[in-house]
């Protein structure tokens, strides 16, 4: 091979390499990554767990000597059942691609649950810690329920069995009670904001006289109870100044909103049992309570009865009943004082009421009224003399300035025989230089128009 054909060689391999920017082979490559790893799932340890203010979520999966960067977005943070942290093991679901400004391998999560444990277990214990660090489940702050409330509140689902087994236990126990019932969603995205309202409801809204409320559900699954572990409905039962009572799920069930309430019924039945007493109930202690106090009253009435025969026999109540004498008699002397000035008062107001009668029927209000009337009629008759002059007199002016109007007229003229001639541009003819022979004229008569053509003139 000569020189001509290696150098020929040498231009061929130049002209077929090429050269990429780093923007185009980045793209190029997530591109090919982003098509082959559309779906995968990832196991890992979360480190380095970073929440950012635009709501997105970054942190790294590790596993061993190898880490994957992980980003969630806000549209998919939202959807968590519980709150990622540092040192938990998870399973992550998402699109594979590469962050162009870095050049770093990432995941886009779109999905997260704790490895084990449930996602809501997991959410549950977390809520759980912080809510008792806080102090939201200590008894000292739990308010006593009162032992026979005159109005009860319940939030609940109408609909459901629970609420119908409450209101027969209740009915049966003691039927004057009134109960207002707030509808609320129990289960689902709605809930939580839905029953929150509901114990918002009873402590605004005063004029209803709640006394107790008892958040009331069925039992269920986790999934299902779900909504009773929400941290603002945890917040809202707290925040309650009227006792809270929670009765949700079966006697095994346990939700954050039993620590946080008051007081946690097994079921809604056991709450409407625990809320109120029996009627028999209330009557067998209220007669029992009537007998006691009967007897203590008897009891000291008798001490009472025997101290005061003691003391009666003392000398000391002699000089009492006088003391008490004197004072009488001051009180009979006073008070006979103060019915005579009483009625002297009353004379005297009589006596000016008598005065202020005779000056009022001396001022007859009618005959001042007929005489004004009468003033006004006399200056509504002149007023309206005046008025007819001035128009009189206003019409005859009118009338004298119409006739010579009408007199300046030009048709006045007119109808005394005269015409207005015209030339063919409808110009007014005043001597006749200024038309020629055979030119067309027209004549403005009283009534009506003729057209002639000019023949003759003269002129002077």
């Amino acid at each position: 091979m000569g020189a001509g054909d290696q150098l020929g060689l040498t231009f061929q391999v130049a002209a077929a390499r090429r050269v990429w920017r780093v923007a185009d082979l980045v793209s190029a490559a997530r591109t090919a990554l982003e098509r082959e790893y559309t779906d995968v799932w990832v196991e890992g340890e979360i480190s380095n767990f970073r929440p950012a203010d635009s709501g997105h979520l970054y942190f790294t999966l590790k596993d061993g000597d190898a880490q994957l960067r992980i980003v969630m977005f806000r549209s998919s943070v939202r959807l968590l059942r519980f709150k990622p942290a540092d040192g938990l093991v998870v399973i992550a679901r998402g699109r594979m691609t590469i962050y162009e400004p870095r050049g770093e391998l990432q995941l886009s999560a779109e999905y997260l649950e704790p490895k084990g444990a449930g996602a809501l277990q997991v959410a549950f214990e977390q809520l759980k810690r912080k809510l008792a660090s806080e102090g939201l489940f200590d008894t000292a702050r739990k308010k006593p329920l009162p032992a026979l409330p005159r109005r009860i509140g319940i939030v609940t689902s109408p609909r459901g069995a629970a609420i119908q087994d409450m209101l027969n236990i209740l009915r049966r126990r003691h039927a004057s009670v009134p109960i207002l019932i707030y509808p609320a969603q129990v289960q689902g995205e709605s809930a939580p904001a839905e029953v929150r309202a509901g114990i918002q409801y009873f402590n605004r809204e005063r004029n209803v006289n709640v006394e107790v409320i008892i958040v009331a559900r069925g039992g269920g699954s986790i999934e299902d109870l779900a909504a009773f572990n929400d941290e603002g409905l945890a917040r809202a039962i707290a925040a309650s100044a009227i006792p809270v009572i929670s009765a949700v799920g079966h006697e095994t069930d346990f939700t954050i909103a039993d620590f946080v309430a008051d007081l946690r019924a097994p079921t809604p039945s056991a709450a409407a049992e625990l809320v109120i007493e029996s009627r028999q109930q209330l009557e067998e202690r209220v007669a029992s309570l009537r007998q006691r106090l009967a007897r203590g009253a008897h009891y000291r009435l008798l001490l009472a009865r025997q101290t005061l025969t003691e003391w009666a026999q003392h000398a000391a109540f002699a000089r009492m009943h006088d003391a008490l004498a004197r004072r009488q008699q001051r009180v009979d002397d006073l008070t006979h004082r103060l019915v005579s000035a009483e009625h002297r008062l009353l004379r005297q107001c009589a006596s000016r009421l008598d005065v202020a009668g005779a000056r009022i029927r001396h001022f007859d209000v009618r005959r001042q009224l007929a005489a004004m009337t009468r003033e006004i009629d006399s200056h509504t008759a002149a007023l309206a003399a005046a008025m007819r002059r001035l128009v009189l007199v206003r019409r005859a002016r009118w009338e004298r300035t119409g006739a010579r109007l009408e007199e300046m007229s030009p048709m006045k003229v007119l109808d005394r025989g005269y015409a207005l001639v015209f030339d063919s541009t409808g110009k007014l003819v005043k001597e006749a230089a200024q038309v020629n022979i055979g030119d067309e004229v027209s004549a403005r008569l009283a009534r009506g128009t003729i057209v002639s053509t000019v023949k003759k003139k003269t002129s002077g």
